[in-house]
Protein backbone atom coordinates (compact mmCIF):
# COMPACT_ATOMS: atom_id res chain seq x y z
CA UNK A 1 0.00 0.00 0.00
CA UNK A 2 1.20 3.61 -1.36
CA UNK A 3 1.62 6.00 1.98
CA UNK A 4 -0.61 9.12 0.88
CA UNK A 5 1.17 12.35 -0.15
CA UNK A 6 0.54 14.77 2.74
CA UNK A 7 -2.59 17.42 2.10
CA UNK A 8 -1.30 21.29 2.77
CA UNK A 9 -2.74 22.46 6.16
CA UNK A 10 -5.26 25.29 4.84
CA UNK A 11 -6.19 28.19 7.18
CA UNK A 12 -7.85 31.50 6.39
CA UNK A 13 -4.68 33.71 5.34
CA UNK A 14 -3.65 30.90 2.51
CA UNK A 15 -7.14 29.72 1.47
CA UNK A 16 -6.73 31.45 -1.70
CA UNK A 17 -3.43 30.11 -2.97
CA UNK A 18 -5.07 26.73 -2.17
CA UNK A 19 -8.07 27.82 -4.37
CA UNK A 20 -6.39 29.70 -6.84
CA UNK A 21 -4.14 26.57 -7.69
CA UNK A 22 -7.47 24.19 -8.18
CA UNK A 23 -8.71 27.15 -10.76
CA UNK A 24 -5.78 27.18 -12.83
CA UNK A 25 -4.06 30.11 -11.17
CA UNK A 26 -0.82 31.01 -9.25
CA UNK A 27 -1.89 33.63 -6.88
CA UNK A 28 0.90 35.52 -4.34
CA UNK A 29 0.77 38.06 -1.97
CA UNK A 30 1.43 42.18 -2.98
CA UNK A 31 1.04 44.79 -0.22
CA UNK A 32 -0.42 47.78 -1.08
CA UNK A 33 1.99 49.85 1.02
CA UNK A 34 5.59 48.93 -0.43
CA UNK A 35 4.75 46.86 -2.92
CA UNK A 36 6.51 43.89 -2.15
CA UNK A 37 5.89 40.28 -2.86
CA UNK A 38 5.90 36.88 -1.51
CA UNK A 39 5.04 33.38 -0.86
CA UNK A 40 4.29 31.55 1.40
CA UNK A 41 1.05 33.60 2.60
CA UNK A 42 1.30 35.63 5.96
CA UNK A 43 -1.18 38.03 7.64
CA UNK A 44 1.50 40.81 7.37
CA UNK A 45 3.80 42.13 4.60
CA UNK A 46 7.66 40.58 5.60
CA UNK A 47 9.31 43.56 4.15
CA UNK A 48 6.99 46.80 5.88
CA UNK A 49 4.64 44.57 8.44
CA UNK A 50 1.74 46.23 7.34
CA UNK A 51 -1.32 44.49 6.58
CA UNK A 52 -2.45 46.02 3.70
CA UNK A 53 -2.29 43.33 1.22
CA UNK A 54 -4.28 41.35 -1.81
CA UNK A 55 -3.97 38.16 -3.85
CA UNK A 56 -2.47 38.95 -7.47
CA UNK A 57 -2.46 36.73 -10.28
CA UNK A 58 1.15 35.56 -11.32
CA UNK A 59 1.10 34.74 -16.00
CA UNK A 60 2.45 31.70 -14.65
CA UNK A 61 6.21 32.36 -15.88
CA UNK A 62 9.42 32.25 -13.84
CA UNK A 63 13.05 31.26 -13.68
CA UNK A 64 14.71 28.05 -11.75
CA UNK A 65 17.01 29.35 -9.22
CA UNK A 66 18.25 26.19 -7.67
CA UNK A 67 16.94 22.30 -6.95
CA UNK A 68 18.17 19.36 -5.81
CA UNK A 69 17.40 15.90 -6.64
CA UNK A 70 16.44 13.42 -4.08
CA UNK A 71 17.83 9.96 -4.37
CA UNK A 72 16.09 8.72 -0.68
CA UNK A 73 12.15 9.20 0.35
CA UNK A 74 11.96 11.19 3.65
CA UNK A 75 8.32 10.05 3.72
CA UNK A 76 7.09 7.04 2.41
CA UNK A 77 4.98 8.51 -0.04
CA UNK A 78 7.18 9.82 -2.07
CA UNK A 79 9.10 6.54 -2.53
CA UNK A 80 7.55 5.60 -5.84
CA UNK A 81 8.90 9.21 -7.04
CA UNK A 82 12.28 8.28 -6.90
CA UNK A 83 14.30 10.33 -7.96
CA UNK A 84 12.66 14.24 -7.90
CA UNK A 85 13.31 17.54 -7.57
CA UNK A 86 12.73 20.09 -5.17
CA UNK A 87 13.34 23.71 -6.82
CA UNK A 88 13.80 27.16 -5.98
CA UNK A 89 11.56 29.18 -8.40
CA UNK A 90 10.99 33.07 -9.15
CA UNK A 91 8.21 33.94 -10.92
CA UNK A 92 8.74 37.05 -12.80
CA UNK A 93 6.42 39.18 -10.82
CA UNK A 94 9.16 39.02 -7.67
CA UNK A 95 8.27 36.08 -5.25
CA UNK A 96 10.28 32.79 -4.80
CA UNK A 97 8.18 29.29 -3.86
CA UNK A 98 9.28 25.84 -4.03
CA UNK A 99 8.26 23.45 -6.67
CA UNK A 100 9.13 20.41 -8.43
CA UNK A 101 9.99 21.06 -12.15
CA UNK A 102 8.56 18.56 -14.67
CA UNK A 103 11.70 17.54 -16.56
CA UNK A 104 14.60 15.49 -16.92
CA UNK A 105 16.88 16.02 -13.95
CA UNK A 106 19.77 16.18 -16.16
CA UNK A 107 17.93 18.94 -18.36
CA UNK A 108 17.55 21.67 -14.86
CA UNK A 109 20.05 24.46 -15.18
CA UNK A 110 19.96 27.50 -13.63
CA UNK A 111 18.39 30.12 -15.18
CA UNK A 112 15.95 27.99 -17.23
CA UNK A 113 12.53 29.44 -18.27
CA UNK A 114 9.53 27.95 -16.49
CA UNK A 115 6.18 28.02 -16.85
CA UNK A 116 3.60 27.12 -14.01
CA UNK A 117 2.46 22.99 -14.63
CA UNK A 118 -0.15 22.36 -12.25
CA UNK A 119 -0.51 19.13 -10.65
CA UNK A 120 -3.74 17.93 -9.37
CA UNK A 121 -3.43 15.25 -6.29
CA UNK A 122 -6.24 13.95 -4.84
CA UNK A 123 -8.21 16.89 -3.22
CA UNK A 124 -5.63 19.76 -3.78
CA UNK A 125 -3.68 21.22 -6.84
CA UNK A 126 0.02 21.91 -6.15
CA UNK A 127 1.92 24.50 -8.06
CA UNK A 128 4.77 22.88 -10.04
CA UNK A 129 6.84 24.02 -12.89
CA UNK A 130 7.74 23.12 -16.41
CA UNK A 131 10.21 24.49 -19.02
CA UNK A 132 8.71 27.63 -20.98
Amino acid sequence: MTAAIPEPEITSVNRPYWEGLKQGQLMFARCRQCGNTWFPARPECPGCLQDDWAWTPSAGQGRLISWVVYHIAFHPAFRDRLPYNVALVAIDEGPRLIANIAAPHDALHADMRLRLDIAHIGAFALARFAPA
